[in-house]
C-alpha cells in the first residue's frame, strides 16, 4: 500500500489539543486522521452528527419570517435599502 501526504491548515491551539488527547489515547495525529478517514469511508458518511448551536430555520426565526412576510403581503411592511459593506478581504 502506497502512502501519500496528506496537508491540512488547522488552527494552532486546537492542534496542540488534539495532539494532547491523541497522545493520552496512545496515539498521533495521523493515526487520528488515519481511523477518522477509514471510517469515513466504511460508513459513507461523517462518523458523528454535525448541527449548528442555533439554526437559522428555528421556530423563533420561523415565526419572524411569517410575520414578516404577512405584514408586507398586507402592504404594512418596510422596504429597507440594501447597503453593500466591504469586508476587509476585500480592502487588501
Amino acid at each position: 500500500m502506497a502512502l501519500k501526504t496528506v496537508n491540512i491548515r488547522i488552527d494552532e491551539e486546537l492542534k496542540k489539543q488534539a495532539e494532547i488527547l491523541f497522545s493520552d489515547f496512545g496515539m498521533n495525529m495521523t493515526t487520528a486522521f488515519t481511523i477518522f478517514a477509514k471510517a469515513v469511508v466504511r460508513e459513507r458518511k461523517i462518523p458523528f452528527e454535525i448541527t449548528a448551536s442555533e439554526p437559522f430555520y428555528n421556530e423563533s426565526n420561523m415565526a419572524h419570517l411569517k410575520k414578516s412576510i404577512n405584514q408586507l403581503n398586507q402592504k404594512k411592511g418596510t422596504i429597507h435599502d440594501i447597503i453593500e459593506v466591504a469586508n476587509e478581504e476585500s480592502m487588501v
